[in-house]
């Protein structure tokens, strides 16, 4: 354990489903390390691991699209952070429909925006997108229900290989 873990261990950020599209293919995981960047201009920046499928195809693609996902949304949280996209066809396995560019928009999560993306960050074993929103869901009705919390999603193991 190193000084800096002390710092980031008690971090409990929400979690997020990222999807996005290029060439006729989909990808989507599972994403921790994302927020909003910017208030004017709006601007938001997810972080995909280098070693996962989404990130792959996200270096082509033009839009990607964040989910925020709640505490109902666990094997959604599942699907999308334990199994890989170089294996199966996620999207075989949730409702989905394509949003703006292509980037898929999941049906189950109701609180999503799709941003294009206007530039990218390498940040070691992760690179951040930096996102203008285009789209957005509908306005929630209601109480939103809690987030999903990195900290309750702690024991899965990643899809992607280490």
């Amino acid at each position: 354990m190193t000084e800096f873990d002390t710092f980031t261990d008690r971090l409990d950020g929400p979690m997020y489903v990222v999807t996005a599209a290029s060439g006729g293919e989909r990808a989507g995981c599972l994403v921790g390390f994302a927020s909003q960047s910017s208030i004017d201009p709006p601007r938001f920046t997810v972080w995909l691991s280098v070693a996962n499928h989404t990130y792959r195809l996200a270096r082509e693609a033009d839009h990607l699209t964040v989910h925020l996902l709640h505490r109902d949304d666990r094997a959604l949280a599942e699907l999308f952070g334990g199994e890989t996209g170089d294996r199966i066809d996620k999207f075989a396995r949730v409702g989905w429909h394509p949003g703006e560019e292509g980037s898929p928009v999941l049906e189950q999560p109701s609180v999503w925006f799709t941003g294009r993306i206007e530039g990218r960050v390498e940040g070691g074993d992760h690179v951040g997108f930096l996102l203008v929103p285009v789209a957005a869901c509908p306005p929630y009705e209601g109480q939103p229900p809690p987030l999903l919390r990195y900290r309750e999603l702690r024991d899965l193991e990643p899809g992607h290989p280490a």
